[in-house]
């Protein structure tokens, strides 16, 4: 950063998730990083989130301030997520510092501050927007994780497309291309999807794909399938995950349901041990970035991906990743055709394993904090806030 030493900078997460992230939730683990890395950087930070359990109310972590208000477990309805997420947001001005930046990342808190001590009101935008980006229009940034999703919110909110930056999610390391390289050879024959277990993530595509793609063959590829499906942890719930055990059990056991992992070295162990990971979204207003695939591809697993826009910004199909089209008429068909075309290629899935490696190096936590703070300090500053899309 230049021109701007120190910056006082509050963190506000939604009410549903805790901070740490014990429940998970890519958002809350990005920020949890994020906070810890601006305080290792001499920056003060305070971190408002969801009251949890054991967790006390006010604690410090790694240099970190946290601040815990009372918050809910998730709802199903979106009528009564809103309602809460008000109630929550009305708690939580209450309890903000003065500051130079408060990021939020609630619905109805960017609308409540209208206070400039509090900081430059700075709002991650972390879903696809659904027209409601006017509501921020007094916002000092709107800032996003894809080109896909700034390129929507100009196009519904013209008046604040000057407002949007993209500043991609972070992963918290990625192994060296030459590592992949020399243990490719020990990664065994599995397909990993690792995220919540929602139709929106594509999941019966997943299941009926890879039927027919074992069928095709006697491969002895297995697939591996984490993640939680309770409501209260963004799932589809009990009837939802039932119905895809449903799917799956005709396949002789090669479906492992290794149910929810928060831990990161846990996960991080399915990434290094699976040879591909498959995240089949078909979100198309719901999807923004895709953390899953990109952790993944920064522990040497490349990803297969359907055909949403916001993978564009680091997955090129036979190059860094792989992508199928998941709005054709059957796009399980369709993906069983991409997952015989990439195991019968496994010097190409190697090299393109390697290749995923270095595109995700380019989204190291350090480098995407510091283009954080940059944008923090031009706004501290009072240049600027006028960012081209590209």
């Amino acid at each position: 950063m230049s021109g701007f030493s120190l910056v006082d900078i509050t963190i506000v997460q939604g009410p549903f998730y805790p901070i740490p992230p014990l429940l998970g939730g890519a958002i809350e683990k990005v920020w949890f990083d994020l906070g810890r890395e601006f305080a290792r950087r001499g920056h003060r930070v305070v971190h408002v989130s969801r009251r949890f359990r054991e967790l006390a109310p006010r604690e410090w972590i790694d240099g970190v301030k946290h601040v815990r208000v009372a918050g809910f477990s998730a709802p199903r309805s979106k009528v009564l997520y809103r309602i809460l997420d008000l109630i929550y947001s009305a708690r939580t001005l209450s309890v903000l510092p003065t500051a130079h930046v408060v990021v939020t990342n609630a619905i109805w808190l960017p609308i409540l501050i209208r206070d400039s001590r509090y900081g430059a009101l700075y709002v991650h935008v972390g879903r696809y927007p659904k027209k409601q980006m006017w509501l921020y229009r007094h916002a000092t940034r709107l800032q996003t994780v894809s080109t896909a999703v700034a390129h929507a919110i100009a196009r519904q909110s013209p008046g604040c497309a000057h407002k949007v930056r993209v500043i991609p999610y972070p992963v918290a390391h990625a192994t060296e291309p030459a590592e992949v390289k020399n243990s490719w050879s020990g990664r065994g024959k599995t397909i990993l999807y690792a995220g919540r277990i929602h139709p929106e993530k594509g999941l019966e595509i997943l299941l009926k794909g890879f039927a027919q793609f074992i069928r095709s063959a006697d491969t002895g590829w297995r697939l591996s399938i984490v993640g939680p499906w309770e409501t209260s942890a963004g799932g589809g719930g009990k009837e939802y995950y039932e119905r895809l055990r449903a799917i799956s059990a005709p396949l002789d056991g090669k479906v492992d349901w290794a149910g929810p992992v928060f831990e990161r070295q846990l996960l991080d162990g399915f990434y290094r041990e699976a040879s591909l990971f498959v995240y089949p979204s078909v979100a198309e207003v719901g999807e923004s970035f895709g953390l899953a695939p990109l952790e993944a591809m920064s522990a040497g697993c490349p990803a297969l991906v359907s055909a949403l826009a916001c993978f564009a910004d680091y997955i090129a199909d036979g190059e860094t990743g792989f992508v199928f089209d998941h709005r054709s008429d059957d796009p399980a068909a369709r993906l069983a055709e991409k997952l015989s075309q990439i195991v019968s290629e496994p010097a190409k899935l190697g090299r393109v394993a390697e290749e995923a490696c270095r595109t995700a190096s380019r989204f190291a936590l350090p480098l995407v904090a510091e283009m954080f703070l940059d944008d923090f300090a031009s706004l501290v500053n009072h240049r600027t806030t006028s960012v081209p899309l590209h």
